[in-house]
């Protein structure tokens, strides 16, 4: 709150008051028949004046000092105010920035937890695939010591090749007989079939896919019908000598994949085969572990 202001006691007269009661005074002191008197009570009169206006400039200086300190009062209390409300302004940024260095530890500890996390994922991916890669090149040796295996001695019995998942072994009218127009077995397609299942009953991991092709000859839905019945007949054959159904995928292929084209006796006899195709396991796996090893 502002100062209370100096307020200036009763001010005395004037000088011409003064004056007038100078000059009465000095009336009366004449009519007293006083000349020594007059003369001192003119003196009186003149310091008096004098005195007067000493306590006048005394009194206007005492105002002004008062109006000033009136002034560097209320000056202050504004300054007080605004020293106020800068130190809450002050605590208030203080305050949002202790949040605010909180809020970013506890965003670079999570950081930190994260990048952690990560580095531990990526030595475990790292372990992860190191032992994928092992056991890739262990499966990889396995199947293909089988596959060399089985290729070598199918190969004695009939034409086998290599694919990139197995082998496929083709079986002509050179080692597969049957009549005309029939899927019946002949004695001797029989003894080359025993033949081969008791080499793919020491096999492991293995799928077999039977497919049956005609020649060019005949109609598309005969023939189709025709291989898919003969086909069926060697698979039979295999399940019957001992090996697992479920290994077996049986199907036609008609005369849609000729290995010898022409009108020939020769080619007749090349493209009415059924075709025993091998698929190992392994190697499928091979390929699986490569993919997480890459991965």
């Amino acid at each position: 709150m502002s100062p209370t202001p100096l307020t200036p006691g009763p001010r005395l007269e004037s000088r011409s008051n003064a004056g007038k009661a100078g000059l009465v005074l000095l009336a009366l002191v004449v009519g007293a028949g006083g000349g020594y008197v007059a003369n001192r009570a003119l003196t009186y009169l003149d310091e008096l004046n004098l005195q007067i206006d000493s306590l006048e400039e005394t009194l206007q200086r005492t105002e002004t000092k008062a109006d000033d300190a009136n002034d560097r009062a209320d000056d202050a209390e504004r300054e007080a105010r605004l020293a106020d409300a800068t130190r809450t302004q002050a605590e208030e940024n203080a305050a949002a920035a202790r949040q605010q260095a909180a809020t970013a530890d506890q965003r670079a500890t999570l950081a930190d937890q994260r990048a952690t996390a990560a580095e531990e994922s990526s030595r475990a991916a790292q372990e992860q695939a190191r032992l994928a890669r092992e056991r890739a090149d262990e499966v990889r040796r396995v199947a293909e010591a089988e596959m060399n295996r089985l290729t070598e001695a199918l190969g004695r019995i009939a034409e086998t090749r290599r694919t990139a998942l197995g082998l496929v072994m083709s079986l002509d009218e050179g080692y597969l007989k049957f009549d005309f127009d029939r899927a019946e077995l002949r004695p001797e397609s029989r003894e080359v079939l025993s033949r081969i299942a008791g080499i793919l009953l020491t096999a492991n991991d293995f799928a077999i896919t039977v497919s049956g092709h005609t020649d060019a000859r005949g109609t598309e839905t005969y023939n189709q019908e025709l291989s898919e019945r003969r086909a069926r007949a060697v698979a039979d054959y295999l399940i019957g000598a001992g090996l697992s159904g479920d290994l077996f995928t049986v199907e036609g292929r008609g005369k849609s994949q000729l290995l010898e084209p022409g009108d020939t006796e020769e080619a007749h006899l090349k493209n009415r085969r059924v075709e025993l195709g091998m698929v190992n396991a392994r190697i499928i796996e091979h390929a699986q572990l490569q993919d997480i090893a890459r991965d």
